[in-house]
């Protein structure tokens, strides 16, 4: 599973934009967040067909043929049709190993494809970016604050778009949704490796926002591959990709959040019980 390296020069100053600019972007970038919000959490049925003509063209980036799609109707349905797929240890496993046996599986070249879509992302964008690393050189990270106050206390638009974009998103449908609910449906085994559909709109969104923003510009093959991540977020659920057969899980029937304490960027998390699968799958109930 290989990440994009660390820029440790990304300490430099970040879009200083003061005054009414700032504050006109980061407006923007609130309607552009919960537009993403919406859809990490929208319980409108999958768009089947969105969802495979996106994810034939992510394994084409594998050099592998379309899969046959097999579609259920929650986490907990998916488990005994993904039994021989890797989990995250067997990955690691692997790459740990001077002599991997056979072929890679799929889930391990995803994770390639991945990183190198993000990284390609990371170098389309305007000044240095806190995605790679969010110290600055020499001092400590920039504090996270209500916006205003970071603003008043010269913190980059860069930094407080990371803060309350990719990290905000990230809390709320990562902490705060995929991980209680896959807790649940581990019961303390491990999962195989999967991808999140919908919940992993929070580094979509950010680079999302930044393009739209007028803060980065992505090449054509950039652009073309980072749509498709897009449109499964806004298409289906989580997903287990398989040498033939790709299994994916239809978006919950019922989601109900509430705010997390103490944060600053609109930080929801799902209630005890708070969604529901349409097989009828209730995770978080105790």
């Amino acid at each position: 599973m290989t990440a994009p390296a660390r820029r440790h020069d990304a300490a430099a100053p970040l879009v200083r934009v003061r005054g009414k600019d700032a504050h006109d972007r980061w407006q923007e970038a609130l309607k552009i967040r919960q537009e993403w919000l919406d859809h990490g959490l929208s319980t409108q049925p999958a768009d089947r067909r969105a969802a495979e003509d996106s994810l034939t063209a992510i394994y084409a980036r594998m050099s592998r043929p379309r899969p046959r799609f097999t579609w259920v109707e929650s986490p907990h349905q998916a488990i005994p049709l993904v039994a021989g797929l890797p989990t995250l240890d067997r990955l690691y496993e692997r790459i740990r190993d001077p002599r991997p046996q056979g072929p890679p599986p799929p889930a391990s070249d995803l994770a390639v494809v991945v990183s190198r879509l993000r990284a390609a992302l990371s170098a389309g964008v305007s000044h240095p970016d806190p995605e790679l690393s969010a110290t600055r050189k020499g001092k400590e990270p920039w504090p996270e604050l209500p916006p205003l106050e970071a603003f008043g206390i010269g913190v980059p638009l860069g930094v407080v778009l990371h803060q309350g974009i990719r990290t905000a998103l990230h809390r709320s449908l990562a902490q705060g949704f995929r991980r209680p609910v896959l807790n649940t449906l581990a019961g303390g085994r491990p999962v195989p490796v999967c991808w999140y559909g919908q919940q992993d709109a929070a580094w979509i969104a950010y680079y999302d926002a930044l393009h739209r923003l007028g803060l980065a510009r992505y090449g054509p093959d950039a652009l073309d591959h980072f749509g498709r991540w897009a449109a499964l977020a806004r298409s289906c659920g989580w997903w287990w990709p398989g040498e033939d057969v790709c299994v994916v899980v239809e978006r919950p029937a019922l989601v109900h959040t509430e705010p997390v304490p103490g944060t600053w960027h609109d930080e929801v998390r799902l209630r005890r019980g708070g969604v529901r699968y349409r097989d009828g799958w209730h995770p978080l109930l105790a």
